[in-house]
């Protein structure tokens, strides 16, 4: 039979069909709410669409020969086209294990780093231009209370995931992404180039976080509840697009997550299209 003949000769891309399938699969039964059980703070679906995403991982490693022909090299650009085709397929990590415990737990691990951004942002400052430097400092003043109020209400839904607590740590996420928002549009007006590029930087840091946090708190939030907190959000993610440096937050992603940047930015790129077409 043919497609047996075509399995037989080709193999690789067969598995990577295959492989492909269960991913894509697995996604829809995740999304369906099919979880055929628990796997240590994950679900089975998960654990499946993640070795099957490994196991293609591991087919797009195809090295050339440093002997082989100039077209065969294009050939392998033309490969990994496809294989970043197909990391478009894969989940966005922060929203893979799908409990509210493994949710919370995420967030929480993302606090040093959103803590760090902020510490960041406070020195910042220093090494702008004289007459930039107050601008920065008043469009970021609030960051640190309200970052504050986010770690420890995202440690204190780690303790307790009642709804109660989740409503306030909708609050605290929504309210950070406001601050972070509004910082990036005045930084923006900045006229010294250096000045401003310091800036931009130093705040974006606190927002990629933040919006990987808004990320993680919508998965676990009612549709209900996620309108209310787009509904909240007065300066939208659409606004600050044009400033922002998508390379930098896949590279801040990526070092979290350890995976590839390639990757990394996709996700990314997904994850600010799923909260833009949410209304934020």
């Amino acid at each position: 039979m043919n497609f047996i003949t075509n399995i037989w000769n080709h193999p690789k891309t067969s598995a990577a069909g295959l492989l492909i399938a269960v991913v894509t699969i697995a996604g829809v039964l995740s999304q369906q709410g099919v979880t055929l059980g628990n796997v240590g703070t994950g679900t089975v679906m998960a654990l499946i669409s993640a070795l099957a995403t490994a196991l293609l991982g591991l087919l797009a490693k195809d090295p050339e020969a440093a002997s082989q022909q100039v077209s065969k090299s294009a050939s392998r650009q033309t490969k990994l086209g496809a294989w970043m085709l197909i990391a478009l397929l894969i989940p966005l990590p922060w929203l893979q294990g799908c409990t509210a415990a493994s949710v919370a737990q995420d967030i929480v691990n993302w606090t040093p780093a959103l803590q760090s951004a902020v510490t960041t942002v406070d020195s910042a400052g220093a090494i702008l231009a004289p007459a930039d430097a107050p601008i920065f400092i008043a469009a970021t003043s609030g960051f640190d209370a309200t970052s504050n109020l986010l770690v420890a209400q995202a440690k204190a839904y780690l303790a307790d995931p009642s709804a109660g607590v989740l409503a306030q740590l909708q609050t605290h996420v929504v309210t950070l992404q406001q601050q972070v928002n509004a910082a990036l549009l005045q930084a923006a007006k900045i006229v010294d180039a250096a000045s401003q590029q310091h800036a931009l930087a130093a705040i974006q840091a606190v927002g990629t976080i933040t919006t990987t946090i808004l990320s993680l708190v919508a998965s676990i939030s009612s549709k209900a509840a996620v309108a209310r907190m787009a509904s909240e959000s007065g300066v939208k993610l659409s606004l600050v697009e044009p400033y922002l440096n998508h390379e930098r937050a896949a590279q801040i992603v990526a070092a979290h997550y350890k995976e590839p940047v390639a990757l990394a930015r996709m996700q990314v790129a997904k994850a600010e299209q799923a909260e833009m077409r949410a209304g934020f």
